[in-house]
């Protein structure tokens, strides 16, 4: 039987060095990448079949490296394994080309599996967060559609708040007044029915308005 082979991206050696052990009788863990330019490059010299990242790594994320991973064309399979279960996480992971989301402490028969899952093309999500991940997608056109409560101006607004811009800052991008600009938000969390700025940015996230 063909030995896949494994890429570990993590900047804790510890449990990068505790993976290895685990994997390497079924598999052949070939690197480790303790940050995400490492990755990039591992990927592009050692080939392995299999990444499995962390989110969370210096200079670039796991999720950054896995999107270019993607827009170089290499053939590895990027799995992430990390201690982030809310749901954007996982959603943005599968948007950047990863075939699977796992929890750190979920039971290694998980990420044995997600391992089989992805070299045969198919995709693993922890069940811890399937569910959630599943109801996000289906509620994914109904977000989507609310969008036609908002004009195109708080649309706009809704935007560059999620992005972390103060009224003041949202006023010269626009060119409008600060007390117009305040408005607008104003405005927009009545259409939406919310009450707090947080509302809105987990809003902007859900629906696409902005992406993580």
């Amino acid at each position: 039987m063909k030995r896949y082979r494994i890429l570990i991206a993590d900047d804790h050696q510890l449990f990068a060095e505790g993976l290895r052990v685990l994997l390497e009788p079924e598999f052949e863990v070939v690197g480790l990448a303790q940050d995400g330019n490492e990755m990039i490059e591992a990927a592009k010299t050692l080939q392995p079949d299999v990444i499995i990242t962390d989110v969370s790594m210096p200079s670039r994320s796991g999720l950054e490296a896995a999107e270019r991973i993607r827009e170089l064309g290499l053939a590895a399979r990027v799995i992430v394994l990390t201690q982030h279960r809310e749901v954007i996480y996982a959603r943005r992971a599968l948007e950047v080309g990863a075939v699977g989301y796992l929890l750190k402490h979920a039971a290694s028969s998980e990420l044995v599996t997600a391992i089989r899952e992805a070299v045969q093309g198919r995709t693993f999500v922890s069940p811890m967060i399937a569910g959630e991940l599943l109801d996000s997608f289906r509620h994914e056109g109904e977000s989507k559609d609310s969008h036609g409560h908002l004009t195109a101006r708080q649309l706009e607004v809704v935007k560059l708040v999620a992005e972390g811009l103060s009224a003041k800052q949202i006023a010269s991008s626009l060119k409008i007044s600060v007390r117009t600009a305040e408005a607008h938000k104003a405005n927009a969390l009545d259409a939406l029915g919310f009450k707090s700025t947080a509302e809105l940015v987990q809003y902007a996230i859900r629906s696409g308005i902005i992406s993580m």
